[in-house]
């Protein structure tokens, strides 16, 4: 970042990093390559091992190698004097997390990514690419990603969200609120929108799991406002496609997951050092 600010200085720069996507997910030891690493009672299966119909979309980053945290993003923006990115785009899987953008919020304006896999194609710059430059259109940016997904002949399945990140400490401390008054019924798990093909699932529709998290309606009411002013633009297809279980019903979508209700034993301890949960619990 710091050579790329001297080759190219500029008053304001933006971010598109296409790669594997794994959310907020730390690199290691919750992924572990080490096959021997992995319990044999519970293997574990990235989305990438599956044999699915279509491919989603990664490159490289399948080992830890290769693999960056977050964190380790949000570090780098800031040592190389960048105040904020305009935007960053994740053109890769289960970007579009609540995690993710809280602990990006201090980097970049806005998060334009995928809550679910995203397919091998990508996104479709041929399209969204003149709204990207200049003065962004996000809203041209989701409806020209839902124009494309909606006819995609091959594998017509496609989600996509934009993140206000200034919107993200006033939702941080409502959800403190929120946390502070009611405990999530664990027996609704079965009934929350999953956003992946994980068993099990790692990933939630947030809006639907305060939906079912919080009975106050007139603090859901004013819940949901909030979200709306956080995630102002957003689109899908009726379904999602996951390598591991195929196509999945999309029946309430917000554009953005949590992982707070998982009870996946993969990431249920590392899902409390995160930034977003401390500031929410």
């Amino acid at each position: 970042l710091s050579e790329m600010k001297s080759a190219a200085p500029a008053l304001t720069y933006a971010m598109i990093i296409g790669g594997h996507g794994m959310g907020w997910i730390p690199v290691y030891p919750t992924y572990p390559t080490n096959a021997r690493a992995i319990s044999a009672s519970s293997p574990f299966k990235n989305y990438w091992e599956y044999d699915g119909e279509f491919d989603t979309r990664y490159f490289g980053g399948t080992t830890t190698k290769y693999q960056t945290d977050i964190t380790s993003l949000a570090k780098g923006i800031t040592m190389a004097g960048i105040k904020k990115m305009e935007y960053i785009l994740f053109d890769n899987c289960y970007m579009s997390s609540i995690e993710v953008a809280y602990e990006l919020r201090n980097v970049t304006n806005y998060l334009i990514a995928s809550p679910t896999e995203i397919m091998a194609y990508g996104m479709p710059y041929a399209i969204v690419g003149e709204y990207l430059f200049g003065k962004t259109n996000y809203k041209a940016v989701c409806d020209g990603f839902s124009a494309f997904y909606s006819t995609y002949d091959e594998a017509p399945y496609g989600t996509l969200a934009v993140t206000d990140c200034s919107e993200l400490a006033s939702t941080a401390s409502l959800m403190r609120e929120i946390n502070s008054r009611y405990t999530f019924d664990t027996a609704q798990l079965n009934s929350l929108q999953r956003m992946d093909g994980y068993e099990p699932p790692i990933f939630y529709d947030y809006g639907d799991y305060v939906a079912h998290l919080c009975t106050d309606e007139q603090l859901l009411l004013q819940f949901e406002e909030q979200l709306n002013r956080t995630i102002p633009y957003k689109t899908s297809t009726k379904q999602f496609y996951t390598k591991s279980k195929g196509a999945i019903p999309i029946d309430t979508y917000s554009g953005v997951t949590t992982s707070d209700p998982s009870t996946n034993q993969k990431v249920i301890n590392d899902k409390t050092k995160t930034s977003w949960y401390a500031a929410t619990h």
